[in-house]
């Protein structure tokens, strides 16, 4: 099952042009209960998969929304889960502007599951800079456990996968292999979950200095030779599946959780090298 360019896991054009009516309403809705503003496209970005140009036709849509930073102290400052309260809130924007739609807080994000299928997740987020005012990323609310505040980077993880797979590094093979394992995992392993930031991470590391010399052939001598290379980092760094694997994510280096995905990884990974 070799890795191929294909249009097949692309978002089909229609359903773009469907996010993004939906991105610039979801944006609007959150400006105007937080930053008196009408705007359909300030204070917000895509994240996840669709923000780094890994996302196939059933992905999930995950929006960072920026909430100005006096709200954070307002919500931190909150008896009891003010995380929560922060979602909630969140939720109660976006009902405005979908009133007939299933709109639910759950965890660490807002989800939105239209009647079509397409399902939004709205990550509120706080600026977070350091002691001289450099920016450090966001800081976004996680309402399990009785509720702490969590740090992402999701731009630096989007500037290293964008410049990884340009012409100088991977050319293309990054964002087809993503783009590959989601397929073969939405295929044959459904019930199991694998996350799509373990799956950048592990391909962005995994791949070494593997590229396309021209669009739909790799750069091997045989068919196999990276799929291979792939399985062979899985095995050298899980012990053959039997312990944890360690995973960072580009550009940020921030730890990426790998334990509810590995059992799902190393599936996909050898149907792919198979």
């Amino acid at each position: 099952m070799s890795i191929l360019v294909t249009n097949s896991y692309i978002t089909p054009l229609e359903t773009r042009q469907t996010v993004a009516r939906r991105y610039r309403a979801v944006t609007k809705a959150i400006n105007v209960e937080f930053w008196n503003s009408i705007s359909e496209t300030t204070h917000s970005f895509y994240v996840g998969s669709y923000g780094r140009g890994t996302a196939i036709s059933t992905s999930d849509i995950d929006i960072l929304v920026e909430i100005p930073n006096l709200e954070y102290d307002k919500f931190n400052s909150s008896t009891g889960n003010g995380q929560s309260r922060l979602l909630q809130s969140i939720r109660k924007s976006l009902q405005v502007a979908y009133p007939r739609s299933d709109i639910r807080a759950d965890g660490q994000v807002v989800k939105i599951n239209f009647h079509d299928g397409i399902k939004f997740e709205i990550l509120p987020a706080f600026q977070n800079s350091d002691y001289v005012g450099n920016h450090q990323g966001y800081i976004y609310p996680d309402s399990n456990m009785g509720g702490n505040w969590k740090a992402t980077n999701p731009k630096s993880e989007q500037e290293a996968m964008k410049i990884k797979n340009g012409p100088k590094y991977s050319n293309g093979l990054l964002y087809a292999t993503c783009r590959h394992i989601r397929y073969v995992r939405d295929t044959y392993f459904s019930s199991y979950h694998l996350s799509g930031i373990v799956i950048d991470s592990f391909v962005y590391n995994a791949m070494g200095n593997w590229k396309y010399t021209e669009a739909g052939s790799s750069s091997s001598a045989s068919t196999g030779d990276y799929e291979n290379i792939l399985l062979e980092y899985f095995n050298n760094n899980t012990l053959w599946g039997l312990s944890s694997l360690n995973l960072n994510s580009p550009g940020s280096n921030q730890t990426v959780n790998t334990s509810s995905s590995i059992a799902c990884l190393e599936k996909v990974i050898k149907k792919i090298a198979a």
